[in-house]
């Protein structure tokens, strides 16, 4: 990882911190230009993609796009929110129809582990090597289907951490199985909010997340499984930061996250094209998650990467401790790629 990370430039490496979307109804070629012209290193499939040839065309379209001149050769890492039921990116011929996360908490677990398997492989044959799943939330029976961004489309696995925990490793060893990185999320939590922070910045704030709430047991559980991102949600947390949203806290990310669970990998935001940030610009959304220990930076709008992109490197050539931070994950990020076998000797 060390010989990539000397031989590429400052502006690749600052690449490898972003994760750019292609929509399943745009041209193969949409974001060639973002890859090429800001160095950016990884890309997210999102508005809905139908079959598996079409996703693995675009696949290897994409890795081609990672010349030694766009990112030093290094590939991409190529993500979809493979989750179930109403959430499943790709769809038709060569993907399973997936049930929802609560029938696949209900599965026994050597069933579980195979069913994820089975999604793994698919994705791997699509040239996907990131699933944005397992959902490590846990929506308490009292709140259900009011939960807006989990509850009401049956996205958990289950009302019990306990069981949801169980559920979640199972998933990330299937999807390990498989050689793709399975990613924890909404860190640390998103199952008692009520507004979906995708639309909206209103009710948005869990008042009783701590640090030792049962609630985490899901992601530590996902954690020790072998999960190869943490992804923290854009919700409020008052009882353990009264002034930052979750990706611009440090209480949160680095003293929770990397400090009490002992996360050493890769941090991810949400969508930071969601309302619930929309008040704060692109730049500095970047900015801020790195300052706070994050890593890459997911965006469904494209064309933010440019100004991302321009404040991390600005922040970086005026602030030491912000550059050494920025040299952190950027080393996060070719760390994961390396464990992929995306690094080429």
């Amino acid at each position: 990882m060390q010989s990539t990370y000397d031989r590429l430039t400052p502006a690749q490496r600052v690449g490898q911190l972003l994760m750019i979307g292609i929509d399943g109804n745009a041209p193969q070629t949409a974001i060639d230009g973002y890859i090429s012209g800001n160095n950016v290193g990884n890309v997210i499939y999102l508005g809905g993609w139908t079959g598996i040839s079409k996703v693995a065309s675009t696949s290897n379209h994409l890795q081609d796009q990672a010349t030694s001149a766009a990112t030093g050769g290094v590939p991409l890492l190529i993500a979809a929110d493979q989750e179930g039921g109403a959430v499943q990116q790709l769809k038709g011929q060569g993907f399973t129809r997936l049930v929802s996360a609560r029938e696949q908490g209900a599965m026994p677990a050597a069933q579980r582990k195979s069913y994820a398997a089975t999604i793994g492989t698919q994705l791997r044959s699509a040239g996907v090597n990131v699933n944005l799943a397992p959902v490590a939330d846990t929506v308490p029976s009292s709140i259900g289907t009011a939960n807006q961004p989990i509850g009401r489309y049956g996205r958990e696995y289950g009302n019990d951490p306990g069981v949801v925990g169980a559920a979640v490793a199972d998933v990330v060893q299937g999807l390990g199985e498989a050689k793709v990185a399975a990613t924890v999320k909404h860190f640390p939590g998103i199952g008692r909010i009520t507004g979906n922070t995708d639309i909206t910045s209103t009710g948005i704030s869990d008042d009783a997340m701590t640090a030792s709430d049962p609630y985490l047991q899901a992601f530590s559980a996902g954690i020790k499984a072998g999960a190869e991102l943490v992804m923290v949600s854009s919700a409020r947390y008052p009882k353990l930061d009264s002034a930052n949203q979750a990706p611009f806290s440090a209480a949160i990310i680095n003293g929770l996250l990397r400090g009490k669970l002992g996360w050493q990998g890769v941090v991810v935001t949400d969508d930071m094209n969601a309302v619930a940030v929309a008040g704060i610009p692109p730049g500095e959304r970047a900015v801020r998650f790195v300052a706070a220990g994050g890593d890459i930076v997911l965006t469904g709008r494209p064309s933010d990467a440019a100004a991302m992109i321009s404040a991390l490197t600005s922040r970086a050539g005026s602030d030491k401790g912000f550059a050494q931070q920025l040299q952190a994950a950027e080393k996060r990020v070719l760390a994961l790629k390396e464990r992929q076998g995306l690094l080429r000797c």
